[in-house]
């Protein structure tokens, strides 16, 4: 029996696309034209082996049919849509219970990639971990199809600079290793940018930030960086929200 996919999207050119997608790649598709009407056809949602729900919807957030679908179902997998992702909403989908992320726009055979990785997943109840950081998080979430986990970092003893190498993951590809440098002298940038000298979490701090790199680049690419190389050269604005963000959690093991 095929497995059976909701598809909650307000948008109705993205809701064609996923549904011919899926149905070619051996899916049951059902699809619902917002939160309300993919709440109906959820029901309790034993019917459903994934749900893919778009975050900004008019009349119900996507967000909250997130809650309302793991309170019916703390069982259910879903891929949270969306082109307007942020550290907050991150933080607030992975609460919720949401464990896979797909951003917009995206191809069919990235959409097919995510969507089989986010079913060879645990449920979510079953890989759950507290929420720290959004970064940490990330490496235990699917973007864009891809996952990852550190595997070695080293820093440069002469000139400073940290490199953390990671295994890369996605369904149906080897796994590749991606080496993020994190230069010295961009450590001093976030210095000067948070006013101290001393990071929460001391040198974990570092190695979070070239986690939320390679995620980034992940979320914004659909594709490992160019040779395996990412090198963060400044503090972009999405860095600096996750600075903003992360100034006030703990990075601490």
């Amino acid at each position: 029996m095929s497995q059976s996919v909701l598809v909650i999207d307000d948008e109705t050119n993205i809701r064609r696309m996923i549904h011919l997608a899926l149905v070619h790649a051996g899916y049951a598709v059902q699809t619902a034209s917002d939160g309300l009407e993919g709440l109906e056809k959820f029901g309790k949602g034993s019917e459903y082996d994934l749900v893919l729900l778009d975050q900004r919807m008019p009349g119900m957030p996507g967000i909250e049919v997130q809650r309302e679908i793991f309170r019916r179902n703390r069982d259910a997998r879903l891929i949270l849509i969306t082109a307007f992702g942020t550290i907050d909403l991150a933080l607030e989908a992975i609460k919720s219970g949401a464990s896979d992320f797909l951003r917009k726009p995206f191809t069919a055979e990235t959409l097919r990639l995510a969507v089989k990785s986010a079913l060879e997943r645990p449920a979510a109840h079953l890989s759950a971990v507290p929420v720290g950081m959004v970064c940490r998080e990330f490496t235990r979430t699917a973007i864009n199809g891809f996952s990852f986990e550190l595997d070695n970092q080293a820093t440069d003893e002469a000139v400073g600079d940290l490199t953390c190498v990671f295994d890369v993951h996605r369904s149906d590809q080897p796994t590749q290793q991606v080496r993020v440098i994190l230069p010295a002298y961009v450590m001093e940038l976030v210095r000067a940018y948070t006013d101290s000298e001393q990071v929460p979490g001391g040198q974990r701090f570092w190695t979070a930030m070239c986690e939320e790199s390679l995620a980034n680049h992940l979320w914004q690419n659909a594709e490992v960086p160019p040779e395996n190389v990412l090198r963060i050269e400044d503090l972009s604005s999405s860095m600096q929200r996750w600075l903003d963000s992360v100034m006030t959690v703990s990075v601490n093991e």
